[in-house]
């Protein structure tokens, strides 16, 4: 379990390294760009510098204050890793919801007068984060996913069997 647990934490902190850049990145970029910019591009580029501020923040407090839980049972180790991979699944649907919301304010710019710019930008940046998001999240759940099949190997005295009338886990003692 212990090789397991390790793997599983490097390739979620890996991870979270990947994000971390993609917000710095866009921090940085969207700082100095809506600087320079005016009308739906300022507020395009202001949007992307808070939005992955805020990323930044999570993604940083998730990668240093993470535990290192390699000495974990698999019982244990079980209920994580299925937990990891839910997260990343429950992530993914507060993406999609991201796009919608963006497209509603892309949709909302074309009608306002007083704030097509900023409804324009801001819905265009965060279709775009909620894209990547997506794809971050649904890579991470497929690697965590792939990780979690390995573990559920690993102990061949354990098995999912249909029942007839939903499925089981079923333990060998022998």
């Amino acid at each position: 379990m212990r090789d397991f647990n390790s793997q599983s934490q490097l390739t979620n902190k890996k991870g979270l390294l990947v994000l971390g850049g993609w917000s710095a990145a866009n921090v940085i970029y969207g700082s100095i760009a809506s600087s320079q910019t005016t009308g739906t591009t300022k507020y395009f580029h202001q949007m992307n510098a808070l939005w992955n501020g805020i990323t930044l923040g999570i993604t940083s407090a998730g990668y240093f204050l993470s535990k290192k839980d390699t000495d974990l049972s698999y019982e244990a180790t079980l209920k994580k890793q299925a937990g990891v991979e839910k997260l990343f699944l429950f992530n993914a649907g507060l993406d999609v919801a991201y796009i919608a919301g963006g497209l509603y304010l892309k949709e909302r710019s074309k009608n306002s007068i007083k704030d097509r710019d900023k409804l324009g930008g801001y819905g265009e940046s965060i279709v775009l984060q909620g894209s990547a998001l997506l794809v971050f999240d649904a890579i991470m759940y497929a690697i965590n996913s792939k990780l979690g099949k390995q573990l559920y190997l690993a102990n061949k005295n354990v098995s999912v069997r249909f029942t007839g009338t939903g499925l089981g886990l079923v333990v060998s003692l022998q």
